[in-house]
């Protein structure tokens, strides 16, 4: 009887606890850390984005962003901006390690993130707008660029109550400073030596957000790292100017095989869906078209060399126009969003040898002499079947032909095929 009282309790124990609505890993208080290590593309865009997104949804205490860029796209960087400033969680961002730095985009990210933080042996500035993609700006447009830069970093610094002066000289002048310079100015919030420094150092601040202010308690929580996903790990692939650069290439190359040998299928295949994916990835990078044009050119100029008899002239023009246009391609002061000469010059070659060595097979096949039908009869030797004076037969490719000749042959002797007349064959005797 006890034992049945006993195994009652336990099962509205169980039950019990069962229905606590327990705090489940990912809403337990953490502290979410994402690691950008990159340009500022679109990919990198979407990765912050998603990540604000998720921390958010995890009800993190906050979101660490630790960046080292060179700087990136404006497009890309201001939509970075409106999701740290618009985030319901605050947004930490983080220049580190040692060494590293926040360039020209990066320096509006971090004067607009809600705690601006720096490593010790890291810098920040040199934030004047460039041209990208189309050559370069006249005075007045460069003004214009440069005045609305100015402006909109001035907005953040003020915003988020950070030097605007300096921001503004960051734009103008591409000033840069180090952290302990930044923090004397008030550049940034603080400098921490690592995260864990850091979450002690940010434990107990209040801040302003959206849905009202918000304070922060970091110190001994610990730090979920959160990494891209599958999709944007192939979007930040894509962004890169060397692999945009090599599937164009292989897009070409492949286009230009199953145009050359019709019914191929898997060139024409691959050749199409390395060019879609490369100008993709072109949407998200500073691309100059004049070198994309200037390499379409090259490739139809090799093309050309097989229908028209210009002595390699043409050949020349296709290496000329591909050479220019591969360093043409992308136009950024930024060299993580420019092609590499280590990728374009190894690309170059092997494609300039590929459509040299088609070329050359392709005009060798033009002037070889017809090895089959009847004007492959012309020049061969054969053997007179019967006596010719001035008409017989000849024995030649294995097969009998009636000829006639000028000058008679005995049978048996060497013949050697001067004329197709019909099915007739106009002979001389080999000398």
């Amino acid at each position: 009887m006890e034992r049945k009282y006993l195994f009652l309790i336990l099962f509205l124990l169980g039950a019990f606890l069962l229905s606590i609505p327990w705090p489940s890993p990912a809403q337990r208080k953490h502290v979410d850390v994402i690691k950008i290590n990159d340009a500022i593309t679109p990919a990198i865009a979407d990765f912050i984005s998603k990540s604000i997104e998720q921390a958010t949804k995890n009800r993190a205490e906050c979101l660490v962003i630790q960046m080292d860029t060179p700087g990136g796209l404006d497009m890309s960087m201001r939509d970075i901006i409106k999701d740290i400033m618009n985030a319901e969680i605050p947004v930490i961002v983080y220049v580190a390690p040692s060494g590293a730095r926040a360039a020209s985009a990066g320096v509006f990210i971090t004067l607009a993130a809600d705690i601006a933080v720096m490593a010790p042996g890291t810098n920040i500035g040199a934030a004047h707008p460039v041209a990208v993609g189309g050559g370069k700006m006249d005075r007045t447009m460069t003004d214009k660029v440069v005045n609305d830069a100015v402006a909109y970093i001035q907005s953040i610094a003020e915003k988020k109550g950070r030097n605007v002066k300096w921001a503004a000289q960051a734009v103008r002048e591409s000033v840069s400073i180090s952290e302990s310079e930044a923090l004397k100015i008030k550049v940034i919030d603080l400098i921490a030596k690592d995260l864990n420094d850091l979450l002690e150092k940010i434990d107990g601040k209040t801040l302003e957000k959206p849905r009202g202010n918000v304070k922060l308690a970091t110190k001994g929580l610990k730090t979920n790292v959160m990494e891209m996903d599958f999709r944007q790990r192939f979007l930040a692939v894509l962004s890169n100017p060397n692999i945009a650069y090599i599937l164009m290439m292989i897009g070409l190359i492949g286009l230009y095989f199953e145009l050359s040998n019709p019914g191929a299928i898997f060139p024409g295949v691959i050749g199409g869906i390395c060019l879609i994916l490369a100008f993709f990835a072109f949407r998200t990078l500073p691309v100059n078209y004049a070198g994309v044009l200037l390499i379409i050119l090259g490739i139809f100029l090799f093309v050309a060399e097989i229908k028209v008899a210009s002595y390699g002239l043409l050949t020349m023009g296709g290496i000329v126009s591909l050479a220019l246009g591969s360093i043409m391609l992308f136009e950024s002061p930024i060299p993580a969003l420019r092609a590499s000469l280590s990728v374009i010059i190894p690309t170059l070659l092997f494609t300039v040898g590929f459509f040299v060595f088609a070329v050359t097979m392709a005009l060798k096949a033009q002037m070889a002499k017809p090895s089959t039908g009847a004007e492959g009869l012309l020049g061969e030797i054969g053997v007179a079947q019967t006596r010719l004076s001035p008409e017989g037969k000849v024995f030649v490719h294995g097969e009998l032909w009636n000829a006639y000749t000028e000058e008679p042959i005995a049978e048996g002797e060497k013949i050697r095929i001067l004329k197709i007349e019909g099915l007739k064959l106009k002979v001389e005797k080999v000398k």
